[in-house]
């Protein structure tokens, strides 16, 4: 029999090697593995999916927010810490801003502002505050909730975050007055200078004011949970103590018995007292 042409049985030879591998890695091993982590690792594999009354309300590794319809608090739920992709598993992230993200943009006519890190950070911890009935003030910081900064030119000074009319949040810096913020004016050139406030105790934790580099973060810290318990056990008119009690159930310790903090699952920590 004559033989095929070398050319010819090298196409043949990788045509069988591609249906070869495409039955064992595409489908022989999925399928193993597939099957091994039903066996093994059911309730995991499968997502880690929390039911109550028979009915599914998430997933123990994926955080959710615990708000009304207009995005207020409710007040008888523990809150999760933020998330800047709105706990979205299909929109995963870190908001990728930074420690120097300290400007906003102010809001002019047919154009929105933007929020710099900083002063998310403080309106979200006048906010928790605001909601805990504790001070939520921060260093850097205005009583109003955004970045305590200026814009620093000779003659001048402008606490560039605050949008006139607001009063600025010092009225002099080294000899000059501060001004408010113009919307729409350039603060380029000025020296840039963060204005440290007196604050001697921070009472509202960090994880309150920061979203988690994957934004789905389903805990917090003991902390934090702490902070909110008497406003649960208020709302829900159960004692204290049996309120912390179910913090202390659902908080998990330090992986490997070292490493990180110990956390509370937020969503299960709220079923718990929904069970109660």
């Amino acid at each position: 029999m004559e033989r095929l042409p070398s050319w010819l049985r090298r196409h043949l030879a990788a045509i069988r090697a591609v249906a070869v591998l495409t039955v064992l890695l595409g489908l022989i091993y999925p399928l193993a593995v597939t099957g091994l982590a039903q066996v093994l690792f059911n309730h995991k594999a499968n997502g880690s999916i929390v039911q109550a009354g028979g009915k599914d309300v998430g997933s123990a590794l994926i955080g959710q927010s615990f708000t009304d319809t207009d995005g207020k608090a409710v007040g008888k739920y523990f809150q999760s810490r933020p998330s800047a992709g709105g706990y979205d598993p299909a929109s995963t992230g870190a908001s990728n801003l930074g420690p120097e993200d300290i400007i906003d943009v102010l809001a002019v006519p047919g154009a929105e502002g933007k929020q710099s890190l900083l002063t998310q950070v403080c309106a979200r911890s006048k906010a928790v505050g605001e909601l805990e009935g504790v001070s939520g003030a921060r260093p850097y910081c205005t009583s109003d909730g955004v970045g305590a900064v200026l814009k620093v030119f000779p003659g001048r000074a402008v606490s560039v975050n605050q949008a006139c009319p607001a009063t600025p949040f010092i009225a002099g810096y080294q000899g000059l007055k501060v001004e408010c913020a113009k919307p729409g004016e350039d603060y380029a050139a000025g020296r840039t200078v963060p204005v440290r406030g007196d604050v001697k105790q921070l009472r509202v934790p960090a994880d309150a004011v920061t979203a988690s580099g994957s934004g789905l973060d389903p805990h917090i810290s003991t902390a934090y949970a702490e902070l909110q318990a008497p406003r649960v056990a208020k709302e829900r008119g159960l004692p204290l103590d049996q309120v912390k009690t179910l913090i202390d159930e659902n908080t998990t310790g330090r992986a490997l018995g070292f490493m990180g903090e110990p956390a509370v699952n937020v969503l299960e920590l709220n079923l718990a007292l929904d069970r109660r």
